[in-house]
Protein backbone atom coordinates (compact mmCIF):
# COMPACT_ATOMS: atom_id res chain seq x y z
CA UNK A 1 0.00 0.00 0.00
CA UNK A 2 3.10 1.90 0.57
CA UNK A 3 3.88 2.24 -2.90
CA UNK A 4 0.72 3.43 -4.15
CA UNK A 5 -0.13 7.15 -5.29
CA UNK A 6 -1.98 9.33 -2.68
CA UNK A 7 -5.11 11.63 -4.07
CA UNK A 8 -6.55 14.40 -2.30
CA UNK A 9 -9.80 14.21 -0.45
CA UNK A 10 -11.79 17.30 -2.03
CA UNK A 11 -15.27 17.07 -1.01
CA UNK A 12 -16.22 15.61 2.47
CA UNK A 13 -19.76 13.96 3.41
CA UNK A 14 -21.85 15.90 5.65
CA UNK A 15 -21.32 19.23 6.56
CA UNK A 16 -19.22 22.08 5.50
CA UNK A 17 -16.10 21.49 4.48
CA UNK A 18 -13.00 22.05 7.10
CA UNK A 19 -9.57 22.96 5.34
CA UNK A 20 -7.75 20.83 7.72
CA UNK A 21 -9.66 17.81 6.62
CA UNK A 22 -9.35 18.58 2.63
CA UNK A 23 -5.79 17.74 2.73
CA UNK A 24 -5.71 14.37 4.50
CA UNK A 25 -4.79 11.89 1.50
CA UNK A 26 -6.50 8.64 0.81
CA UNK A 27 -5.57 5.78 -1.25
CA UNK A 28 -6.14 5.87 -4.96
CA UNK A 29 -6.31 2.45 -6.76
CA UNK A 30 -3.79 1.46 -8.81
CA UNK A 31 -3.80 2.57 -12.48
CA UNK A 32 -2.50 0.22 -14.52
CA UNK A 33 -1.15 2.72 -17.34
CA UNK A 34 1.26 4.64 -14.66
CA UNK A 35 2.59 1.79 -13.04
CA UNK A 36 3.82 0.40 -16.02
CA UNK A 37 5.36 4.28 -16.56
CA UNK A 38 6.54 4.09 -13.40
CA UNK A 39 8.20 0.75 -13.79
CA UNK A 40 9.94 1.41 -17.17
CA UNK A 41 11.65 4.83 -15.51
CA UNK A 42 15.46 3.12 -15.55
CA UNK A 43 17.82 4.21 -12.22
CA UNK A 44 20.48 2.88 -14.73
CA UNK A 45 21.59 2.41 -18.17
CA UNK A 46 19.59 5.67 -19.64
CA UNK A 47 19.87 6.50 -22.79
CA UNK A 48 22.51 9.74 -22.35
CA UNK A 49 24.05 7.34 -20.00
CA UNK A 50 25.13 4.57 -22.80
CA UNK A 51 25.25 7.41 -25.42
CA UNK A 52 28.41 8.57 -22.99
CA UNK A 53 29.40 5.20 -21.96
CA UNK A 54 29.72 3.94 -25.79
CA UNK A 55 31.39 7.12 -26.99
CA UNK A 56 33.82 7.02 -24.29
CA UNK A 57 34.59 3.30 -24.82
CA UNK A 58 35.05 3.97 -28.57
CA UNK A 59 37.50 6.42 -27.54
CA UNK A 60 39.87 3.41 -25.85
CA UNK A 61 38.87 4.46 -22.10
CA UNK A 62 37.88 1.82 -19.69
CA UNK A 63 35.69 2.18 -16.70
CA UNK A 64 32.98 0.44 -14.22
CA UNK A 65 29.42 1.21 -14.94
CA UNK A 66 27.18 2.12 -11.56
CA UNK A 67 29.75 0.90 -9.65
CA UNK A 68 29.01 1.45 -5.84
CA UNK A 69 31.55 3.39 -3.57
CA UNK A 70 30.86 2.99 0.16
CA UNK A 71 32.28 6.21 1.69
CA UNK A 72 32.05 7.35 5.36
CA UNK A 73 28.80 6.14 5.44
CA UNK A 74 27.51 7.36 2.41
CA UNK A 75 26.57 5.21 -0.47
CA UNK A 76 27.73 6.31 -3.75
CA UNK A 77 26.69 4.82 -6.95
CA UNK A 78 28.44 7.02 -10.21
CA UNK A 79 27.04 6.19 -13.54
CA UNK A 80 30.71 5.65 -15.02
CA UNK A 81 33.64 5.20 -12.20
CA UNK A 82 37.36 5.53 -13.02
CA UNK A 83 38.86 3.76 -10.28
CA UNK A 84 42.77 4.38 -10.66
CA UNK A 85 41.77 7.64 -11.27
CA UNK A 86 39.11 8.66 -8.92
CA UNK A 87 37.09 9.92 -11.22
CA UNK A 88 33.64 9.58 -11.15
CA UNK A 89 30.81 10.73 -13.79
CA UNK A 90 27.00 11.45 -13.39
CA UNK A 91 24.61 11.33 -15.96
CA UNK A 92 21.93 14.03 -14.37
CA UNK A 93 18.45 13.91 -16.05
CA UNK A 94 16.93 17.47 -16.27
CA UNK A 95 13.57 15.83 -14.64
CA UNK A 96 15.01 13.93 -12.10
CA UNK A 97 17.98 16.28 -10.74
CA UNK A 98 15.88 19.62 -11.59
CA UNK A 99 17.80 20.82 -14.41
CA UNK A 100 18.58 24.84 -14.04
CA UNK A 101 17.55 25.17 -17.83
CA UNK A 102 14.94 22.51 -18.67
CA UNK A 103 13.86 21.47 -15.38
CA UNK A 104 10.54 22.01 -14.57
CA UNK A 105 8.12 21.95 -11.62
CA UNK A 106 5.23 19.34 -12.17
CA UNK A 107 1.94 20.57 -12.97
CA UNK A 108 -0.02 18.01 -11.25
CA UNK A 109 0.36 15.86 -8.02
CA UNK A 110 2.84 18.64 -6.56
CA UNK A 111 2.97 17.22 -3.25
CA UNK A 112 4.57 14.29 -4.30
CA UNK A 113 6.80 15.56 -6.54
CA UNK A 114 8.03 18.12 -4.85
CA UNK A 115 9.71 16.36 -1.79
CA UNK A 116 10.80 13.59 -4.32
CA UNK A 117 13.12 15.76 -6.28
CA UNK A 118 14.37 18.18 -3.84
CA UNK A 119 15.78 14.60 -2.02
CA UNK A 120 17.08 13.82 -5.54
CA UNK A 121 18.98 17.33 -5.57
CA UNK A 122 19.89 16.98 -1.92
CA UNK A 123 21.26 13.30 -2.34
CA UNK A 124 23.36 14.64 -5.35
CA UNK A 125 24.77 17.58 -2.78
CA UNK A 126 25.75 14.68 -0.06
CA UNK A 127 27.22 12.24 -3.13
CA UNK A 128 29.73 15.22 -4.34
CA UNK A 129 30.70 16.27 -0.81
CA UNK A 130 31.55 12.56 0.19
CA UNK A 131 33.06 11.83 -2.95
CA UNK A 132 35.05 15.13 -2.92
CA UNK A 133 36.03 14.92 0.75
CA UNK A 134 36.93 11.05 -0.44
CA UNK A 135 39.57 12.35 -2.53
CA UNK A 136 37.88 12.02 -5.98
CA UNK A 137 36.95 14.34 -8.93
CA UNK A 138 33.16 14.67 -9.65
CA UNK A 139 31.52 15.07 -13.00
CA UNK A 140 28.32 15.96 -13.42
CA UNK A 141 26.72 16.10 -17.14
CA UNK A 142 23.29 17.09 -17.91
CA UNK A 143 21.80 15.03 -20.53
CA UNK A 144 21.24 17.55 -22.89
CA UNK A 145 24.95 18.06 -23.07
CA UNK A 146 26.13 17.23 -26.37
CA UNK A 147 27.95 13.61 -26.47
CA UNK A 148 30.85 15.33 -28.09
CA UNK A 149 31.01 18.27 -25.02
CA UNK A 150 30.26 15.12 -22.58
CA UNK A 151 33.43 13.34 -23.58
CA UNK A 152 35.71 16.20 -24.04
CA UNK A 153 34.12 17.48 -20.37
CA UNK A 154 35.13 13.23 -18.48
CA UNK A 155 38.95 13.45 -20.97
CA UNK A 156 39.86 16.83 -19.35
CA UNK A 157 38.82 15.47 -15.75
CA UNK A 158 40.80 12.77 -16.52
CA UNK A 159 44.22 14.60 -17.93
CA UNK A 160 44.18 16.30 -14.60
CA UNK A 161 43.27 13.45 -12.59
CA UNK A 162 46.51 11.91 -14.19
CA UNK A 163 48.30 15.54 -13.34
CA UNK A 164 47.39 15.07 -9.85
CA UNK A 165 48.79 12.14 -9.42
Amino acid sequence: MADRFMGTLSVMQGGPIDESAAAVRVPRPPDPGRSRNMRAIRRADTKPELALRSALHRAGFRFRKDHRLDLDGVRVRPDVVFTRRRVAVFVDGCFWHVCPTHGRQPETNDWYWTPKLRRNVERDKIANEALTSAGWRVLRVWEHTPIEAAVDLVVAALEHASEAN
